[in-house]
């Protein structure tokens, strides 16, 4: 396990709930309920993924969570690219935001990675 005694002193936690808040402000006033409501879906599935593993408390299924938490990361990252593409946000922000996500993936896999290699 982790040397973290909570969920919330993980960095991966951390990064997942600024993008959920990142995520919640720019679609706020979306008229496209159902491209909001999947997005929102997906982001914070990120950050609880990474909260419910982590309290399972084991690796096994921590590792099962960060895997879930990682292809959530890439579904953030898929939909941002069709907001740009809508119109829903400004190339900046959709850039912004995939490579907040686009780091992200890569600290949770770093995150696996070494549990993986500590089992």
């Amino acid at each position: 396990m982790s040397t973290c005694t909570h969920f919330e002193e993980l960095e991966i936690w951390k990064r997942a709930r600024a993008l959920v808040f990142d995520v919640y402000k720019s679609f706020n006033h979306a008229k496209d309920y159902g491209f909001k409501d999947q997005i929102q879906r997906a982001a914070v599935s990120i950050m609880n993924n990474i909260a419910e593993g982590f309290e399972r408390e084991s690796n096994k299924d921590f590792l099962n969570f960060l895997r879930i938490a990682k292809g959530s990361c890439g579904e953030v990252r898929s939909m941002l690219y069709a907001a740009e593409d809508l119109g829903y946000l400004s190339s900046n922000s959709a850039e912004e935001m995939r490579k907040e996500a686009t780091v992200l993936i890569r600290q949770i896999q770093a995150l696996r990675n070494y549990l993986l290699s500590n089992s």
